[in-house]
């Protein structure tokens, strides 16, 4: 064989090394080219970055301008100047459309950018404005301006609303507003300066604070307060049922009434209850005047109502009238119920850090005997503190007529009973067969032996010693302290006892012994037997009419019954 060095060939050992280097050499040049490769896209980045920074740097400043509207220019007669000028030319020139806006202060008509589509455009737009005085781009509708609300909607394009200020202005509806779905009562931000509403502003403090409720309670879900009741038919529903008597005689409906008295008696149902009856057409048989409609209650609580903002519970309160006046515009009765109206109504002058009643006392007075009638308004206020209410309020013309609603005797306390504890409530066999199976007969007993409980007179069931400022006292029993709210309080305990034995295997249902364990119970736990800590507190808990009270000392005889273990305390 012949020797490769003979033939002038590498030898084979050679020849490898030479591959290894060069694939060596090829490696090496990838990772360069790689890395070259990255240097540029980094340098591409960094030149783009510096390039929008440079353009952000020179780009030319721009003004905001809100869009009024748009038109097209209109035509004018060129002069001689112009009447070498192309036909076509001056034809573009006369249709290029313009955008009104308000800028400075002033409406401007102003050109737009080229390739701006005036159809994307909407009036109460924000509009860019540059040096050259072009429209240059379109931005969001402003979402803040002075608040005006809703009156009435003229056209697609054109709504009436009140101001702040009380004024009445027509302005044009922003294009992102839909006349369609605006309703009156509507609060919108508007730029008064270019007369535009531009969007819809949501307050729900008034709507908090003030519930819409479409009442269903009726008189005869009220029991034991038949006296009240019959007073309050006689002042609120004869002019609404009767109008046409009472315009034969000169009368005209009380614009409201006062419900006063303890706590839990009765105030709040009845000033539904009064809204109902108005829906119905007062008797329930329409009278003369039968609305057809749901009534409104708004119910306002006093506390709620008040800001620490200067001006904002005035505002709120020009706002539930507001409100109120809208629903009787439909032919609605509209029931206005401030409860706890102590809180917001009292006395002026009466201020401990700051008399904040001066405004708010002449604001309500301002409503009810303003210039806009409250037809189908009537105003209901409901307290325990009557005594604290500024008497400006309470003067006949403005809530004229005044109800005390008292706690109830042992017969109302049979009365109300008899709406918690029904004969379609299950009822313990035992307590049936007791009475040969006569449910009514069974209830009654029940309803009878929880009244005789609570309003028995005896050391058991005596709960406070009051004197008063005459050197005279007077105990006071659990009977004395009874509430509607606390019969129905006592039924919802024995209710619960019946279903926990049902549960655990027992025959249920509401039984004698469960309804005065119940009874027992709500003695002791009743808020308030030890809720009042002065003796003005016990006179408003009480309702005494004998004169003021020095003090009141609990005895416990009904509550160291069931807890031997505890002492007697001192008012």
């Amino acid at each position: 064989m012949t020797d490769t060095a003979d033939l002038g060939m590498p030898a084979p050992s050679f020849t490898s090394h030479q591959l290894r280097e060069a694939r060596a050499e090829a490696v090496s040049l990838a990772e360069k080219n790689e890395r070259l490769t990255r240097a540029l896209t980094s340098a591409r980045e960094r030149i783009a970055e510096l390039g929008a920074q440079l353009d952000a740097v020179t780009h030319p400043p721009v003004t905001l301008a809100l869009l009024t509207g748009l038109r097209t220019r209109p035509d004018r007669a060129p002069d001689r100047a112009e009447e070498s000028a192309s036909v076509a030319a001056a034809s573009v020139s006369a249709s290029a459309p313009e955008a009104l806006v308000l800028l400075g202060g002033r409406i401007m008509s102003l050109g737009l950018r080229p390739g701006l589509d005036p159809g994307a455009l909407r009036i109460g737009q924000l509009v860019a404005v540059n040096d050259a005085m072009l429209v240059v781009d379109a931005l969001p509708e402003p979402d803040t301006g002075e608040a005006v609300v809703l009156d009435e909607v003229l056209d697609d394009t054109r709504a009436l609303v009140t101001t702040g200020s009380g004024a009445t202005r027509v302005l044009r509806l922003g294009g992102a507003l839909d006349a369609g779905a605006l309703a009156p009562g509507t609060t919108l931000a508007a730029d008064l300066r270019a007369d535009v509403a531009t969007a819809i502003i949501e307050r729900t403090s008034v709507e908090q604070l003030v519930v819409a409720e479409t009442p269903d309670v009726t008189w005869e879900d009220i029991g034991g307060l038949g006296p009240q009741i019959q007073a309050i038919r006689d002042a609120l529903e004869l002019p609404f049922t009767h109008p046409g008597l009472y315009r034969a005689y000169g009368l005209r409906a009380p614009k409201g009434l006062l419900l006063y008295g303890p706590p839990g008696c009765g105030k709040t149902l009845i000033a539904k209850a009064v809204a109902t009856s108005l829906a119905a057409g007062g008797d329930g048989t329409g009278g003369e005047r039968a609305t057809g409609r749901t009534a409104a209650f708004l119910n306002i609580k006093g506390p709620e109502l008040l800001s620490k903002f200067v001006g904002e519970t005035e505002r709120q309160i020009r706002a539930i009238f507001e409100q109120a006046r809208r629903a009787a515009a439909e032919d609605r009765p509209v029931i206005i119920f401030f409860d706890e109206m102590e809180a917001l109504f009292r006395t002026r002058g009466t201020g401990v850090s700051s008399d904040v009643e001066t405004m708010i006392v002449p604001q309500v007075l301002a409503e009810i005997d303003g210039v806009e009638s409250l037809r189908n308004v009537v105003i209901i206020g409901a307290s325990n503190r009557e005594d604290m209410i500024d008497p400006a309020i309470l003067r006949p013309g403005r809530l004229d007529v005044k109800i005390r609603v008292s706690r109830p005797d042992a017969a109302q306390a049979l009365d109300i009973l008899a709406r918690h504890l029904t004969t379609d409530i299950p009822l313990d066999p035992a307590e049936l067969a007791a009475h040969g199976g006569d449910r009514e007969s069974a209830a009654a007993a029940m309803r009878a032996a929880a009244v005789d409980a609570l309003y028995a007179r005896s050391p058991a069931t005596a709960v406070l010693e009051v004197s008063y400022t005459s050197g005279a006292t007077r105990t006071l029993h659990l009977g004395d302290l009874v509430s509607g709210a606390m019969l129905a309080q006592i039924v919802a305990r024995a209710k619960t006892a019946a279903i926990k034995d049902e549960l655990s295997g027992g025959a249920g249902g509401l039984s004698t012994a469960r309804l005065l364990a119940a009874v027992a119970e709500e003695a002791r736990q009743n808020e308030e037997i030890t809720g009042a800590t002065s003796p003005e507190g016990w006179a408003r808990l009480i309702g005494a009419q004998s004169g003021p009270i020095r003090g009141a000392r609990r005895l416990g005889a009904a509550i160291s019954a069931a807890r031997p273990h505890e002492t007697q305390e001192g008012a």
